[in-house]
């Protein structure tokens, strides 16, 4: 671990940028398989699927996490633990029970759509750190964003989603309760890891899965309150497949790369990277319903690609030359 410090504005090396970038699109990928796993096991309610989802993170977190136990918590302040919890609640447990929900009743098209506003919210709030590119330099990068998303939004409207429960209304408000959750932790997480060098990103992912699954085994008696339908032997093995599924490659492996990633970019560029996930979601639905992209789709897809190389090449360029780079390795 080495750690450069400076009075001025930091910036990444090029180096650390396309690396930071790599992972970022790794995290996308990943991520986007959330969207598609509401639809594999649509008879299954939000609640579940969420339970299902950080019950698995959280045992699998136990697991890797128990030989450095000792050494993490002595080496994390109690403040920490309070930061933890909310940022597992916002990033993970309401995240998830929003998206199911609105993916569910609105779609992954419409749910995509106002998730892709990610960039914009994260993006904006981060421009107002310290030392930051101004928002003014970053005005072609949102405009592209927004006009990529107006597009989703535009074919949402045109073509209904398949197999989504005809609540478009109740799907909206869901997706937005989404975005405004995963905007805080976003942002709330960036700066965690900025405080805390002295834990490697792989740590701090473990340490939110058990966080995450602590609040899930809290959920437990709610969804046993609430009832669940029947479901055949066939139906649970699905729905374990998945629930392990995106835990392993979405919690651990995607927040893995996204936590790596929030190291090496600024924060202005870690908002564009979310941008990957709303791409692959749309790339996995369109895979779902066996059809190509329709015109306003690829036009979607350029305006993003445009947006976020705009971007990159803002911040290629130091704020302040002659400033010293300040940089974290783990």
């Amino acid at each position: 671990m080495a750690t450069v410090s400076s009075t001025h504005a930091p910036s990444t090396p090029a180096r650390g940028t396309l690396t930071g970038i790599a992972c970022g699109m790794g995290a996308g990928a990943l991520w986007g398989l959330v969207f598609l796993a509401p639809a594999l096991v649509r008879d299954f309610t939000p609640l579940q699927l969420t339970l299902g989802r950080y019950l698995a993170y959280g045992l699998i977190a136990l697991a890797l996490v128990l030989p450095r136990w000792q050494r993490l918590a002595m080496a994390l302040p109690r403040p920490t633990w309070w930061t933890l919890g909310w940022l597992a609640l916002a990033g993970n447990t309401v995240y998830y029970l929003l998206l199911a929900s609105a993916v569910q009743s609105g779609g992954i098209a419409m749910t995509s759509l106002v998730i892709g506003f990610l960039p914009v919210a994260v993006t904006v709030i981060g421009s107002r750190d310290a030392g930051a590119v101004p928002l003014r330099k970053l005005l072609p990068s949102l405009l592209l964003c927004v006009a990529g998303v107006a597009c989703i939004g535009g074919q949402a409207l045109v073509a209904p989603a398949n197999g989504a429960a005809g609540k478009p209304m109740v799907g909206l408000l869901c997706a937005i309760g989404a975005l405004v959750s995963w905007t805080a932790y976003a942002v709330g997480n960036a700066r965690a890891l900025a405080r805390l060098p002295q834990v490697s990103s792989h740590d701090w992912n473990l340490l939110t899965g058990l966080m995450t699954g602590a609040q899930s085994l809290l959920l437990v008696p709610v969804a046993l309150a609430m009832g669940a339908a029947a479901h055949g032997m066939e139906a649970w093995a699905r729905f374990g497949a998945v629930s392990v599924g995106v835990a392993v490659l979405a919690s651990i492996a995607g927040n893995a790369l996204w936590n790596r990633m929030s190291r090496l970019l600024p924060l202005t560029l870690v908002g564009q990277m979310i941008l990957f996930e709303t791409l692959f979601a749309l790339l996995y639905g369109w895979l779902w319903e066996r059809r190509w992209p329709a015109p306003l789709e690829v036009a979607a897809l350029v305006c993003v690609t445009l947006g976020v190389l705009s971007c990159m090449a803002v911040h290629r360029k130091p704020a302040h030359p002659g400033a010293v780079i300040a940089s974290t390795h783990t």
